[in-house]
């Protein structure tokens, strides 16, 4: 192609520097600019406070939907340094808020890692028309305030406090969102799950959006898991199998919640540092192997399989199974598309090893119950 057919060269190259790309670009930072990005803001600045608990620096975090159409997101944390408080006093708020490269996501097992883009709250300022941010922190209180992610005002010190934490408060930007309704059962969901996954969490959602009709709830599950089960399950009163172990080789914890009920169906949810992973990975295909090797062993001591009979193949488990598989991982390796798929291989064998362990202990521990779970499944298949 000639020259004179092409005439893009790098003159026409536009370069997007710091909040200016996201408000050009806003569905690469959280994916859609419709109902689905609306709510993925709330969970990016939702994120941030999440991690203070996961971190042991906070105890509650609470979401409010404003009647004014915001959302005000609070912590009981230390409260972050308003600027560079120096080595060890933690990274700085205006640079949480202002700037795009301020730091890699974290993706320990020890904070959240399910934002879109990782950016946090940086984010949420670029795409909000307006942002304040509270933080109580030495018995002082200081706010800070922006517009579209541009510093209205120098950061003040408003007063004396009592106690600590972080409150920002922002409300999204209608020449960004198709829509600035939010689904006040959509929030609770996905606060809920996360409140399952990790039983530390203390959560609480509020809508005062209709002052005649303020709704409120509370997310915490001591129980982790085995609570979500128990909810989950469509027998009442579900004997559950719940664990939760170390593994070194994996660098990280496996848990596992799992029963059987009378629904012919298959219900597993496995998550990655509390991220939903419904492309699977090795923490799936090592809880299907774990499954598989201890109701096998058992079939073959209850004399179920002759010693001519293949193994149980790991796809006719399921029938009536409702489980719940979620690693915590220092190290994971995301893989596909949009990172819905576990890639680290020692996860495989640590979550199988595991899951066989106590399967089989709670199988022998109950005759009867161990043959009602081997009733269900046809041994003579072959997959």
């Amino acid at each position: 192609m000639s020259e004179e057919r092409n005439p893009y060269d790098a003159s026409r190259i536009v370069v997007l520097e710091g909040l200016e790309a996201v408000r050009k670009r806003p569905g690469m930072y959280l994916g859609s600019v419709g109902e689905r990005g609306l709510h993925q803001l709330v969970f990016e600045a939702a994120e941030s406070a999440l991690n203070e608990i996961l971190g042991g620096t906070a105890g509650r975090v609470g979401i409010t939907l404003t009647a004014d159409g915001g959302v005000r997101v609070a912590d009981d944390g230390g409260g972050h340094p308003v600027r560079d408080a120096g080595r060890g006093g933690g990274r700085a708020l205006e640079d949480r808020l202002t700037v795009l490269s301020g730091g890699a996501p974290r993706d320990g097992r020890r904070s959240l890692s399910g934002g879109f883009s990782g950016m946090g709250l940086v984010v949420v300022n670029a795409l909000s028309s307006r942002l304040t941010a509270e933080t109580r922190r030495d018995a002082t209180r200081r706010t800070l305030e922006y517009a579209r992610g541009v510093r209205v005002a120098v950061p003040d010190r408003t007063g004396p406090a009592d106690g600590s934490g972080t409150v920002i408060t922002f409300w999204p930007d209608a020449e960004i969102f198709e829509t600035l309704t939010f689904s006040f059962d959509t929030l609770a969901d996905h606060f809920r799950e996360l409140a399952f996954l990790n039983r530390d969490f203390d959560i609480t959602l509020t809508d005062d959006r209709d002052p005649g009709a303020p709704r409120t709830d509370r997310f915490r599950f001591p129980g982790g898991a085995r609570d979500w089960i128990a909810q989950r399950s469509t027998v009442p009163h579900p004997d559950v199998l719940g664990f939760e172990r170390e593994c070194a080789g994996m660098e990280g914890t496996v848990e596992v919640a799992l029963c059987w009920g009378d629904s012919g169906d298959e219900r597993v949810a496995c998550y990655a540092n509390s991220r939903p992973t419904p492309g699977g990975g090795t923490h799936e295909l090592g809880f299907r192997d774990g499954l598989a090797a201890a109701l096998t062993a058992w079939a073959r001591e209850e004399q179920r399989l002759t010693p001519a009979d293949p193994d149980l193949g790991p796809t006719r488990l399921g029938a009536g199974l409702t489980a719940v598989v979620s690693v915590k991982l220092d190290h994971p390796e995301f893989e596909g598309a949009v990172r819905d798929r576990l890639g680290n291989a020692p996860v495989r064998t640590c979550v199988a090893e595991a899951v066989q362990e106590h399967l089989t202990t709670w199988l022998r521990a109950d005759p009867v119950r161990a043959a009602a779970v081997l009733a269900r499944i046809p041994v003579t298949s072959r997959d």
